[in-house]
């Protein structure tokens, strides 16, 4: 039986992601009580995304945090590798300005900071209990008043739904836009740990510095994703991330386990994680859609962030969804902050909280990139292509036993009008994003 707590809290968090503890960490530091509900062991548990996030846009909105942050290795340099099917090259970029502090991004493992993350919301005020799954929101007269949580129902003067991709909650509340498999993507990552010496001779590191490299092409056996990794303390994040869409549609269907697998044992990977121990193997689900694929961010005595809201976006180089979580919790918390001192709760009141995203980088971006999706989704970027420029260096580098063919006509052999004729639908979308 449902028994109703006698108290009321400002606001009610469920899910202790980034963008929860975020929301909790603002709200606690402005003296208001905010419970958070964490269906884990504990804030960071079920929190496995890849490994990488921007500190630059979001400094300023917790300038407390970063000098005692539990991250990993600052990010000083950017690769791209581009995988035929027996064959790679590699771009490797090292600039300046990535040595500078304050750095610009870093790697990061969520199991550690999260739960770091959600102390310091605790030493703020805010009130967070793990295990915990929210069966139910509490509507009356159309507004969202509370959650029903271990059988108990619990009251509050906003709910702000913070639960992930296939957000429950938003869901209950009528905010979701309907799903389609097109707009999210599945990720698969292994943490392998390496000795800390032997990872920066193998990376070309030192100190504290990190790099980070994706990979395009036969890593994903010509389907709508690509690869990652990405350097920590002592060990390598190493994964995947596949288009669902092209997964449930395309043919042939693959196995994206096998893919990972395949993927270790190329000789461009296995090399960089000999003698490595996997210490953890997680997947989760990324949304993807960009703004084509928001749902509403609010409604009466409800608000959505993070993953629940679909703040992630995929612009080819780099998947960017940490620190739109981070900021779209704190933005939610100056909403309610907002609407207690005004007493209203409603909708109208809440809006403010679109008003914030739109006046910053989140929605900034999300508009920039809103084509991106649709501009990545070509085919030939994951088959064909790659092996191109690869075919291309190939030749570049080859020395035959008889004379060596002059550099423009070996590339004119490859490029030759037909191949850029069919280059130029690839242009006109890459002149959206």
């Amino acid at each position: 039986m449902e028994q109703e707590d006698d108290s009321r809290f400002d606001a009610i968090v469920i899910g202790g992601g980034l963008a929860g503890l975020s929301a909790a960490y603002t709200l606690a530091a402005e003296g208001m009580e905010v419970l958070v509900l964490e269906r884990g062991d504990y804030p960071g548990a079920k929190n496995v995304t890849g490994g990488r996030i921007y500190v630059s846009s979001i400094r300023e909105l917790f300038p407390d945090l970063w000098t005692k942050a539990p991250l990993e290795r600052f990010i000083a340099h950017e690769e791209i590798c581009v995988m035929g099917r027996d064959s790679s090259l590699n771009v490797r970029y090292d600039g300046s300005e990535l040595l500078r502090e304050p750095h610009q991004s870093y790697s990061i493992l969520r199991g550690k900071f999260d739960k770091w993350f959600a102390r310091q919301a605790e030493h703020k005020g805010a009130t967070i209990i793990c295990k915990t799954r929210v069966d139910d929101i509490i509507i009356e007269n159309g507004r969202v008043v509370g959650v029903v949580a271990a059988g108990d129902r619990l009251m509050a003067n906003v709910v702000i739904a913070c639960d992930g991709v296939l957000s429950f909650a938003a869901g209950k509340a009528g905010l979701n836009k309907s799903a389609d498999s097109g707009h999210f993507a599945i990720g698969f990552k292994e943490v392998i740990e390496i000795d800390p010496a032997v990872l920066e001779d193998r990376f070309n590191l030192t100190e504290d510095e990190g790099a980070a490299r994706l990979f395009i092409g036969d890593v994903t056996a010509g389907k709508f994703g690509g690869g990652f990794l990405y350097t920590n303390k002592s060990s390598v994040s190493l994964g995947l991330v596949l288009g669902i869409g092209a997964l449930v549609v395309e043919e042939p269907t693959v196995q994206v386990p096998e893919l990972l697998n395949k993927f270790k044992q190329r000789s461009e990977i296995s090399r960089l994680i000999r003698g490595g121990k996997t210490v953890e193997y997680s997947a989760h689900m990324i949304p993807e859609g960009g703004i084509k694929a928001m749902g509403k961010l609010y409604a009466d005595g409800i608000l959505v962030a993070g993953d629940a809201a679909g703040f992630s976006i995929n612009i080819g180089i780099t998947v960017r969804g940490m620190e739109y979580a981070m900021a779209s919790g704190y933005y939610a918390a100056r909403a309610v902050i907002n609407a207690k001192e005004k007493n209203d709760y409603s909708a109208a009141t809440l809006a403010v909280y679109e008003k914030f995203l739109n006046d910053s980088f989140v929605m900034t971006d999300f508009k920039n990139f809103r084509e991106s999706l649709d501009v990545l989704k070509y085919p030939l970027l994951y088959g064909h292509y790659p092996e191109l420029i690869v075919g291309i260096m190939k030749d570049l580098y080859e020395m035959p036993a008889g004379p060596k063919t002059r550099i423009f006509p070996t590339v004119r052999k490859h490029l030759g009008l037909r191949e850029l004729w069919a280059m130029v639908p690839l242009c006109r979308r890459m002149m959206k994003i």
